[in-house]
Parts: structure tokens; sequence; C-alpha cells
């Protein structure tokens, strides 16, 4: 490597600590840096340690209550009632072990996909993770960067986008002395920067500790939903589980163990607990999945957000198209005469190959003159143009608009034609004048050179991936920086819907910004802050927006959308800012990514549906027991037993199936339309056993036997009709539930309290089991219709018509969803 050279009066007068500017830190200062803690450690690590996940696990309020009902049934001798102990036991081993081996997977994935960064150490440039910088380290940046640490330029100059921070996208010149924020990216140019606040000292760490004390807003709809569901939970069953028991023993003059075996069956029918576990894995699980699929995720809430995207907004280059670029020819304009290949060769060698177009230029464009540069003037997403100055006057190469400007019609057949047909077109053109960072306006007529013809190979699975995207209902809108004849040519081969409405993003008024994302699928000529105004628009028209992008202009659109991609090969400010990488740089591995979070959506909801059916009718008996002054009817061993069979069993194998139905509706009305029916159906089915057993002396045992295995029925014609259509695994799944079952009855029937039922007890469970079939079918089919009202008023909100009305609630009523 080379030796690096500074000036020493680059460092101000206020630094502390001063570095060797020829060598850098060498290796003792380092370790001395890291031991003292002076280390680039991130304050935001998503993962936790093994301890806080086992702690996390075991420490929970729904435990804490196991644990006391635990000791009460103990207290009184009620030991086969604590059958529930080993399932709750197992739920929190397998959260544990589960969620530990996905951090595993995960971490060991962050480190592979480490952002490096250029670093002088000993002398010579090394690539150092950002997380093993150091105080002091002097670091290279260049365009695209993300500058790690705060600290200040000691050599060059570079232009610094602050948006992350600041939220103002405009572009500010960095010079020696200058402080930088990290956090910020590098938008061009190239300097060196001494850090001097690491780790939690940064700006952007003191950000995030802020953000963190504010609360955890970014988590998904479905992850709130059931947390709501158990905080209310864990809410009511206390006072009702103190009135149950108060009831039982003061009123009723039961014994001690009858009231608090009566007492804990209904509370331990009342809590869910597998779901917030089986949540929590399937989530893991995915995130695994996924990164086996080289995908990685920064959080979680983005498997379930792509499983609810209707509009995807990509970039042309490096999305639709590969991420290299290759120039096909230069075309001299017709009133030039010179060598346009030789005179490109001079721009390209003082022009350093900073991004794709000049690494494409620098590649084909090999023959020069040898003319020196007097200065040059870097490309930027501004003015869509860089220049080399020679003496007097300004080699300008970029966009043919911002170039021309007022002699863009003049020249317009002369490249249009090349754009028509899918090629890039920069201008080349000679400015008569000198143009420098600061003053980098055109204000005089230039000369046009010619036209470089440049073009991005489209993916080869570019289309059958948009072909999914329009099977599934998801609109794309392309928006790019580029030529909007071009980027719709480019669309429209790889076969996006609607990609010949497209528009140029500098016509659009400030205010028209929602009618042109309805009217129009691509977008050209779009500036960094107009992506994030179409967005903002495509969000206000209520849909659920992902971005994706690999490049510095794409990261505001990017932190706004309600999901993130990021391709892997873009720059680092990218990959950090996104919710999802694509560590392939592959955008063929979206489906997968949309199929997954689909697959763990609908099969959480499919599953909480079915815990939510012992939920209600733990709950709604309760209260009837109080209302009517009766004993809760059944034990918690005959609980464990409902539960083990007809919930937890089924909802963790179907958890595992593919489910690639698009999300439609909100979480909370998706599962209790589903579990009310079930729910509503046990309680009236066992409250009028309760009621006539009472008429015909049916004893507690056969009460509570009779009434376990009403729900035992009901809970299997539940199963069957929230997995419904039934397909071979379905059926296995039902089929090994129900042998379980009986299997359960016939040989550990001591063990669940279930004894051998009279006659009279038969009679009642046969003629109940069939009006309950009734009750459930005309329950299901109105919640039914009601769910799917409610899909539609989600989609339409106000604009719905009672016609609208009428037809979703018939359909949903009929089964014949959309």
């Amino acid at each position: 490597m080379t030796k690096v050279e500074f000036d020493t009066k680059a460092i101000c007068k206020g630094n502390e600590e001063k570095t060797n500017l020829e060598t850098g830190l060498t290796t003792a200062e380092v370790e001395q840096k890291i031991a003292a803690g002076e280390v680039n450690k991130a304050v935001d690590d998503q993962f936790k340690t093994n301890k806080q996940i086992i702690r996390e696990n075991v420490f929970t309020y729904f435990n804490l209550i196991f644990l006391v009902l635990s000791i009460l049934l103990v207290v009184v001798g009620a030991y086969k009632d604590l059958t529930f102990l080993p399932v709750i036991i197992l739920n929190t081993v397998i959260g544990i072990v589960q969620e530990i081996r996905a951090k595993k997977i995960l971490s060991k994935l962050n480190v592979m996909n480490a952002t490096d960064i250029g670093a002088l150490r000993n002398g010579k440039e090394e690539q150092v993770p950002i997380e093993k910088l150091v105080k002091g380290d002097i670091v290279l940046l260049k365009t695209g960067d993300q500058i790690p640490a705060d600290g200040q330029v000691i050599k060059g100059n570079i232009r610094v986008n602050e948006s992350l921070l600041t939220g103002e996208s405009d572009e500010i010149t960095k010079e020696v002395g200058d402080e930088l924020m990290s956090g910020s990216f590098v938008v061009s140019g190239n300097a060196y920067m001494q850090l001097e606040k690491v780790g939690k000292e940064s700006y952007i760490s003191k950000l995030t500790i802020k953000a963190k004390a504010m609360g955890n807003s970014e988590q998904s709809e479905m992850v709130r939903s059931i947390n709501k569901l158990i905080k209310w939970v864990g809410i009511i069953i206390i006072p009702l589980g103190i009135a149950l028991f108060s009831m039982s023993f003061f009123v009723n003059k039961m014994s001690l163990y009858r009231s608090i075996v009566s007492m804990e069956a209904a509370i331990i029918g009342m809590i869910p607990e597998g779901l917030y576990l089986l949540t929590t894995i399937a989530l893991a699980l995915s995130a695994v999945r996924l990164a086996r699929k080289q995908v990685m995720l920064h959080d979680m809430k983005s498997v379930e957000t792509l499983a609810r995207v209707n509009v995807l907004c990509v970039d042309k280059t490096g999305t639709i198209t590969e991420p290299k670029m290759s120039v096909e020819k230069a075309v001299p304009s017709k009133n030039y005469q010179g060598d346009l290949d030789k005179v490109i060769g001079d721009f390209a060698q003082n022009m350093p190959a900073d991004n794709a177009t000049m690494k494409a230029v620098h590649s084909f464009f090999t023959q020069n003159t040898g003319q020196k540069a007097s200065s040059i003037l870097p490309f930027t997403s501004v003015n869509k143009y860089s220049g080399v100055v020679f003496n007097d006057h300004t080699l300008l190469i970029g966009a043919p608009e911002m170039v021309l400007r007022d002699q863009f019609d003049e020249y317009q057949a002369e490249f249009e034609k090349y754009a028509k047909t899918g090629y890039r077109v920069l201008i080349v053109a000679d400015y008569p004048g000198v143009l420098t960072e600061d003053d980098s306006k055109l204000t005089k007529p230039v000369e046009v050179y010619g036209y470089i013809l440049l073009t991005n190979p489209i993916r080869k699975e570019a289309k059958a991936t948009f072909e999914y995207f329009a099977k599934q209902g998801v609109a794309i809108k392309v928006i790019s920086g580029d030529n909007p004849v071009t980027v719709s040519r480019v669309a429209q081969q790889a076969g996006i819907q609607n990609s010949d409405a497209y528009i140029d993003a500098s016509e659009i008024p400030e205010n028209g910004y929602e009618e042109a994302v309805q009217k129009y699928s691509v977008f050209g000529r779009v500036k960094p802050e107009q992506k994030r105004k179409f967005v903002k628009a495509l969000q206000k028209q209520g849909n659920t927006v992902a971005m994706t992008g690999d490049g510095v202009n794409d990261i505001l659109a990017m932190k706004t959308a309600d999901c993130s991609i990021a391709m892997a090969s873009g720059n680092s400010a990218a990959v950090q800012a996104s919710q999802v990488v694509l560590l392939d740089s592959n955008f063929a591995r979206m489906p997968k990514v949309v199929n997954e979070g689909r697959r763990v959506v609908n099969n959480i909801q499919r599953s909480a549906s079915l815990f939510l059916v012992k939920n209600i009718f733990s709950f709604l008996m309760a209260i009837f027991s109080l209302v009517m002054v009766i004993n809760y009817p059944l034990q918690p061993s005959q609980i464990t037993l409902i539960s083990a069979f007809t919930i937890g069993l089924p909802s963790f194998l179907l958890a595992l199936e593919s489910n690639h139905n698009r999300i439609r509706g909100q979480f909370i009305p998706n599962i209790l339309s589903r579990a009310i029916p079930g729910g509503l159906t046990d309680m009236l089915a066992v409250s009028i056993l309760v009621v006539a057993g009472g008429y015909i002396a049916l004893d507690h045992n056969d009460v509570g036997t009779t009434a376990t295995l009403l729900l035992v029925a009901v809970g299997m014609m539940v199963l069957y009709h929230i997995s419904a259509p039934l397909n071979r695994f379905r059926l296995l799944v039902m089929l090994g539930s129900f042998l379980g079952l009986i299997l359960a009855i016939i040989f550990l029937h001591d063990l669940f309290s279930l004894k051998m039922i009279s006659d009279k007890a038969i009679f009642i469970l046969v003629v109940l089991f069939c009006a309950a079939t009734t009750i459930f079918h005309w329950l299901s089919r109105i919640l039914d219709g009601i769910r799917e009202v409610l899909v539609i008023f989600d989609q339409k909100g106000k604009n719905m018509t009672f016609g609208e009305f009428k037809e979703a609630y018939r359909r949903g009523r009929e089964n014949k969803i959309e």
C-alpha cells in the first residue's frame, strides 16, 4: 500500500489527541484504545445476550401467574391438575432455544455482512470493520460512504448529505477542519478524516439512545395487537379469579379444594399461554429461513410489512437492470468534427471512477491526448452532471436536459431516438467558463460535442419477478433519475404493467404528486427529495409502500417507506438505512421474501384464532358462572387436554405450512371473526349443559367430563373451519389431533379427570353437539360476512357504498372471497 502524506496544519487546534498523520495509529495504540473502551461499537445492537433471552422468557407476567396457581394447587393437594405445568415449561424452553439459535445464525450473518472502511494504520491503508474503528483513527471517505463516527476533515474535500440527521437534503461542502457527523453520507469527492467521538459518544449513537428511550413504536401491527390482547388478559384475570374463588368458597360454601381448582380452570383457560411463544418462534424461524436465502432482516417488523405491501417502488439501475453499466458507443453531434472518443478519454483520465457511470466511461474510452485538467467538478444528484476544467473552459458530461437547458429543443431530435430504444444518453458538451463546486450553475450556452450511449443489461430473472407481483396485485412504480423515455422502454422490456405511462418528474407541480402516482407507473428525472414525496403520496392514498434501492439518492425515500429493501452491492449508507438487505443483490429474491412474510402472518392469524376460542369461552363462562352464582364446571387438567389437542398441537403444525395468500384486512378483526363463533358456541353449549345438569341431577364429574367432550367436539369443528379448504397436510394435522385426543381419553382419562358418564349425560352430549353444530355454522357465516365487510372498509374507508357493503357481506357469508 502507498504511504499517505498529510499537511500537519490539517488538524484543528482544539483536537486533544493527535495521531501521527503519516502512519496513522499503530497496532499498540489501537489495542490501548480498545482497552480504554474507545471503540466505535454500535449502541443499537439488535441482539440480546443469552442471559437476557433466558431472563425475558422465564420471568414473564404469565409465568408468575402460573407459579402462583401451581403453588395453590400443591397446597390443596390437587397434583393431577398440574398437567398445564409441563406445557408451560416446554413452551419456555422452546422459546429460549429457538431465540438463541436464531440469534447465533443472524449474528454470524451480520459479521459476514459487516461494512468495512479504509483506515490508515501502521503507515498503510487497510480495510477495517466500522465497529472496530477506534478514537483517533484516520479513515478515507469516498462517494457513497456513510461517515462512521464524529470527527473532522484533515485532507481533501467532500460534499456531504446530512439528511438522515437533519431532515434537510441539501448537499454541504466539507473542507479541511470542518466537522463531520456520523450518520451523514458522502455524495461526492474524497477526503481523510480523523475520528474524535466514537461509539456511544457519537452524534448518531446519542440520537439512537433518545429514540430507544421514546419506546418501541416500530412494532408491527400483528405484534402490537398480540401485546394488547395479552395486556388486557393480564389485567382481567386477577380480579376475575378473586371473584370466582370468593363466590365458590364464601357464597356456595364449596371446599377450599373445589374453590381453588374451579377458579384456576377458568384463569388457565383465559391465558393465551402459547400465542406469544408461537409468534416469537414464527418470526425468529422466518428470519433464519430468509438468512439461508441470502436475505438479512435489520428488524422483525419488516416480515409482516412486506407481506402487506401493495405498492413496490423500484429504481431502474440495480433492480430492473444489472448494477453494472457499459458504454455501447459515442455518437458525435451533427456540428462536431473532432475526435469525440479522445475528448471523452481526456475527461476520463482526469475524473476519478467513483461511480458506475464513470467506471464504464473509464473502461471504454482509453485513448486520450494527455491533456491535464486544472480542476474538476464532481457529479452531484442535484446538478446531474460532472465537469473537468481545462484552462478557461469546462468539459461537461451529464443529463442532456440539465446541461442543455434552453438549447434542449434544438438538440432533442439528435439523441431522443437513442433514448427511445432503451439507451441511457449522456451529453458531452463544452461550457465557456470555469465551474467550481461552489459556483456550478450553468448560465451560458454550451457547445455540444456528442453523446455517450450507455446500457444496463436487464436482469434475466426480472420478467418472472414482475409477473409474480402482477399476479399478487402489487403495483410497481419505477422511480429513476434517468430519462423517462429510457426508463419506460426498459420497464416495458422487463414486463412491468402500465410502464408505457411515464412522466418527467420535473414537470410535476408541488401539489400534483398524489395525482401523478395514480396516473403514472414510470417517473424519470427524479431528484432524491422527490422520491420521498412519491412515497408519501402513495401512503396518503392508503397504500403500504416498499422502496428498493442501492444508492445514496434512494435513502430519503427508503427511510420514509413502510419497508425498505437494499442491495448489498450498493453503498454502505443505503445498506445500513434499510430494513431488508438482499445479500446477493438479486431482486429475484423478493417473491420469496414476500411469500415468507405472508406465510408467517397467515399462519399466526390462523393459530391466534384457535387460541382465542378457548380464551373467549373461558371469559364468557366465568362471567356466566358469576352471574348465575354457580361453580366453573371444568378442572385445569381438562382445560389442558382441550388446549393440547384442539389448539396447541394443530396451531404449531399449521404454522409450518406454506401459506402465500395475500394478506387482507387488519389482524384483530381477522382473528376475532374466526374465534368468536367457536368461543360463543362453546359457552352456550356448556351453559345449557350446566343448567340442564342442575335440573336432572347430574353430578359434578358428569358435568365436567361431558363439558370436556363437548368442548373437544366443538374444538374439532373450529379447527376444520379455520383449516378450510382442506389439503393433505391440513387433513393429516386434523387426523393427528383427533387420534391424540382419542388415545388421551382412553389411556390417560384419570390424568385428565375424565370419568365414565351416565346415559343421561350421553343423551345431553349428543343433543347439545347437534345444536352446537347448527349454532356454530350460523355464527360462522355471519362473522365471515362481517369480516369481509371490514376488509373492504379497510381498503375503501368512507368511500365504501351501501351496495359494496351488501355485496361484501354476501360474498363473505358464501365464502366467495376475492
